[in-house]
């Protein structure tokens, strides 16, 4: 604009000028020959500022040329810098795709198995203790009548036996309490090796005085075994997860945990054979089947010395990287465990802003909020989903039902034996399948045989004057109870005890399995100190209030919950970084069947 204004400035100018000229030339006005060329050095200057003024402009417009130029350049230099961080950061992927595919492949060898079976003894005396305050619930009341009567010289009203013997049962659940708050501070301080040990005199003590209750005549001795025993077995129950979930290889790590929940069957299983009449289940042998559980924290501490302390312990928490190496070289049988070492520095580069962090910590940090109420809630699925009611009374329910004293005590057996039988099924499913589906079908599967369990009991309250229908109405009632027990074992049994260790990275562990450990046994206290209220209240409807919760739960999981499924500690605190769980799981399935798919065709060359 500035330029055709200039340009037509000098071309009138000119024209003027050339005007002028010629008037001068001519001399057909009589005009002064001064004043003339004043008025062309008049119009020159003018010019001449005119000029100047475009100068003015050119040399702004260069001057923007110029940065324009620098700009640029910067954003070319910027651009090829983000090509160069963008080609680092594929290496990287492609780095860590290659370590994840090799840290699938890695195998079951002797001395992870070895480091596995001595482990979960801590869960087996889980399971023993749970079961075998059962079968002999008889033969304790009596011994608690005798006992009472010698010493006042009369006779204890039933119901103050019943709740003694109520005592008996949930006063190990308040030591599982203690236990499990405490697991955190325990592992953070003497390892997840080191607490296991000092944990199985706690084991020993307890089950000695249990197995002195009747020699002393004291009934006090069993509620102070039981509490000590609980006190163990909440420490196992934060412990040995956490241990066997940072031993175990990526792609066997839902495998190996369900071993803990097969650890607690086979305990559970061994109480109630050892618990019935022609074993142990009688007035003197009792106090023997209670002393057993000194065996598993001795042969704990016969076979958990030779194991390694857990690698990432090791690495993570104390630095000590050597040390790590060499556990792991003993654990995966091999030289090559760099792969193992890179990951577990990934998963402390991961969390470095929260190395060690406390309860409180934990509870307020946004970040951990999420993968803490996952947590506390998936145990919560685990203890307010009944079983424990079916554990603790399942004599006593199928006496309810119908069957005889006997054949209930065979039932329960039934009931261990399944639990046993479908842990071992779940086990090569849960790497299969994944944590999140066979939760959501044990939780289904509980939830409709609750109902079927409700409708046996009124099915008997309504038809029980025909003995056909009371018949019909007892196997319909075994078979539910057994079938809830089957869904258990499936999901709710192994998974909140696994998932809860894998959704939160080294520094957070502890404390999250701490808190988690504490509300499972918060919940086991309150169901086995309140089921016999509760079905004394609700008679024929005692199941329907788990029903509910286990509708809840299944809804919370199907709408929360993430799959952990193949996927490394990084990748899990990645998930709940970016944003919460069933969001990112969409995002996260195509990678993890790249991921398979790789090694599937790794495995055919």
């Amino acid at each position: 604009m500035h330029g055709c204004s200039l340009q037509k400035q000098v071309s009138v100018m000119s024209m003027n000028l050339s005007a002028k000229l010629d008037e001068l030339q001519r001399g057909d006005r009589q005009l002064e020959t001064t004043v003339a060329l004043c008025e062309i050095r008049t119009q020159l200057q003018e010019l001449t500022k005119s000029v100047e003024s475009c100068q003015s402009e050119v040399s702004e417009v260069k001057r923007d040329m110029v940065a324009i130029k620098h700009e640029l350049d910067t954003v070319q230099q910027v651009k090829e810098e983000i090509e160069e961080l963008r080609e680092y950061v594929d290496r990287l992927g492609e780095q860590s795709h290659r370590r994840k595919l090799r840290l699938l492949e890695q195998g079951l060898t002797f001395f992870l198995s070895y480091a596995i079976l001595a482990a979960v003894l801590g869960m087996l005396q889980f399971g023993y203790n749970t079961g075998v305050i059962n079968a002999p619930e008889v033969n304790i009341e009596n011994f608690m009548k005798d006992v009472y009567k010698s010493r006042y010289g009369e006779d204890i009203q039933d119901d103050s036996v019943k709740l003694l013997y109520s005592l008996a049962v949930s006063i190990f659940a308040i030591g599982g309490m203690l236990g499990g708050f405490c697991g955190g501070m325990i592992a953070n301080r003497f390892g997840r090796k080191g607490g296991l040990l000092l944990n199985n005199l706690l084991g020993i003590v307890g089950a000695v005085l249990m197995g002195c209750t009747k020699l002393s005549q004291l009934y006090e001795f069993l509620f102070l075994g039981r509490f000590i025993i609980g006190v163990n077995c909440g420490l196992n129950t934060s412990l040995v997860p956490m241990y066997i979930s940072e031993i175990a290889p990526l792609n066997l790590r839902g495998g190996l945990g369900t071993v803990n929940q097969l650890a607690v069957t086979v305990g559970l299983l061994l109480s109630q054979v050892l618990g019935i009449e022609q074993i142990l289940g009688t007035d003197e042998g009792w106090p023997v089947l209670l002393g057993l559980a000194v065996c598993p924290p001795i042969l704990q501490l016969v076979l958990l010395p030779w194991c390694p302390e857990s690698p990432r312990y090791l690495l993570i928490t104390r630095q000590w990287e050597e040390e790590a190496r060499r556990a792991l070289r003993r654990l995966r049988a091999s030289n090559q465990v760099e792969e193992d070492i890179e990951e577990m520095r990934a998963e402390e580069r991961a969390q470095q802003a929260e190395a060690t962090i406390s309860m409180m910590e934990l509870i307020c940090s946004p970040t951990l909020r999420s993968p803490l109420i996952i947590g506390v809630v998936m145990q919560l699925s685990q203890q307010l989903s009944g079983i424990n009611a079916v554990f603790y009374y399942s004599t006593l329910l199928f006496i309810s039902s119908g069957l005889t004293e006997e054949s209930a005590k065979f039932a329960t057996i039934g009931i261990g034996a399944i639990m046993v039988g479908m842990t071992l099924v779940s086990i090569p499913l849960m790497d299969r399948t994944g944590r999140r589906t066979l939760h959501l079908y044990g939780l289904g599967g509980m939830f409709i045989f609750s109902i079927f369990i409700t409708i046996s009991f009124l099915i008997k309250e309504f038809f029980g004057y025909v003995q056909e229908m009371i018949d019909w109405m007892s196997y319909l009632s075994v078979v539910s109870v057994l079938s809830f027990v089957v869904f258990f074992a499936v999901g709710p049994g192994s998974i909140p005890w696994m998932i809860t260790a894998e959704l939160f990275s080294q520094g957070p562990r502890p404390a999250a399995m701490s808190i988690a450990v504490l509300i499972n046994w918060m919940a086991n206290f309150l169901v086995g100190i309140g089921f016999p209220t509760m079905k004394n209240s609700l008679e024929n409807y005692t199941f329907l209030p788990f029903s509910a919760f286990l509708a809840v739960f299944w809804i919370f999981t199907y709408k929360k919950v993430p799959e952990t499924k193949n996927k490394t500690f990084e990748e899990i605190l990645a998930l709940f970084r970016h944003g919460n769980g069933r969001s990112m799981e969409e995002t996260s399935v195509s990678k993890e069947t790249d991921v398979s798919g790789m090694v599937e065709s790794d495995q055919k060359l």
